[in-house]
């Protein structure tokens, strides 16, 4: 048993009196110590005792009995005083020392597979000989451990001093980091701006990513705290915006370009990726219908002046490769090498600037 192990059980300790959130998000687990099959977790109250308090240590012991079988489960607990609690998180830029550009994939609303195409970006640069992370920053709507087969798997963390390190997991020649991994698939997390904002740092920052061509930041869709977070926090060597043909679509991928220009963020654009270009059925390759709509991303790259990185095909085996754990990006079929001209082109505009 590892510590991070031993957390990820703990979510299912809910407090009743804080709208169900656990003991976790909270911040109420003080420290786990473990000794051969004896598990002693130290819960940490406020210097006015929680009227909750015997509860929640006998929903310890019962989640450590639950997970653990033939576990010696020790639930202690500490008064802390809540008015000497550091206000956010103390992070600084070391574990990012050997990352050349940190690239974040963007845009200005859900549902145009901006998750799909960071992933076969990353694999695709793998490919091509780069040495390649993924953060996932979806915090909301963590996708990256299902479309990498890496569900159910944990990260390990250790020590060094008084920082906690991450090991970002690797598969498919990529490193992985997602928020995802720390969570039960089926949890929502309800997390105001600020907690957001937090665990977002705490996935970048504190991960010993060592030596990186490209870190990619899969961003949540939209333009709000969380974006402001990451581009002041977070070294950003540019951005590459994500959108399907659509008008709707399309009028939103304008506030993205925006929030990158605005005179206080001012990171510059490697391009427009448009998915979805078009449909083309397996048993007929050679055929293209625009359902969404011909050529839209090329007439919005031509108007804000950014490069058209990149055409990408709605092919069904995208979204099988994505809900197969395989990305789309490792096979040689036209919808694979459309990933791997991408990710050319992305290397490319990245070593012009």
């Amino acid at each position: 048993m590892k510590e991070n192990e031993i957390m990820k059980m703990l979510y299912d300790v809910q407090h009743p009196a804080k709208g169900d959130r656990n003991i976790v998000e909270l911040g109420m687990v003080d420290k786990i110590e473990i000794d051969g099959n004896r598990v002693s977790v130290t819960l940490a109250f406020s210097k006015h005792r929680d009227p909750l308090a015997e509860y929640l240590i006998g929903s310890t012991r019962a989640a450590l009995v639950r997970h653990i079988p033939g576990v010696e489960a020790e639930v202690k607990t500490v008064i802390k005083d809540e008015s000497k609690k550091p206000v956010g998180l103390n992070l600084g830029l070391e574990e990012l020392a050997g990352v050349r550009h940190i690239i974040g994939v963007a845009s200005g609303k859900g549902g145009v597979g901006k998750s799909t195409v960071a992933v076969n970006m990353a694999v695709a640069l793998a490919r091509l000989g780069y040495k390649v992370g993924l953060a996932d920053a979806d915090v909301y709507g963590p996708s990256v451990p299902k479309m990498t087969g890496t569900e159910g798997e944990m990260p390990e963390a250790y020590r060094e001093g008084d920082k906690e390190v991450i090991m970002p997991l690797e598969k498919y020649g990529v490193k992985w980091m997602s928020i995802g991994y720390f969570a039960k698939p089926e949890q929502a997390l309800i997390w105001r701006g600020p907690m957001a904002c937090n665990a977002l740092k705490q996935m970048i920052l504190q991960v010993r990513w060592g030596e990186l061509d490209f870190l990619l930041i899969d961003m949540p869709p939209g333009t709000g705290d969380i974006h402001i977070s990451l581009v002041h926090d977070i070294p950003l060597t540019g951005a590459v915006i994500v959108s399907t043909p659509q008008a709707v679509a399309l009028a939103d991928v304008e506030k993205g370009v925006n929030m990158f220009r605005n005179d206080s963020i001012r990171k510059p654009i490697f391009g427009l990726v448009e998915n979805m270009a078009w449909f083309t059925p397996a048993e007929l390759p050679e055929n293209k219908y625009y359902i969404f709509g011909k050529d839209g991303g090329a007439k919005m790259a031509e108007k804000y002046g950014i490069p058209l990185l990149g055409q990408i095909p709605l092919v069904q085996g995208i979204r099988e490769s994505g809900d197969d754990g395989e990305p789309a990006a490792l096979s040689s079929r036209p919808d694979g090498e459309a990933f791997v001209l991408l990710a050319g082109k992305l290397a490319e505009a990245v070593r012009n600037v």
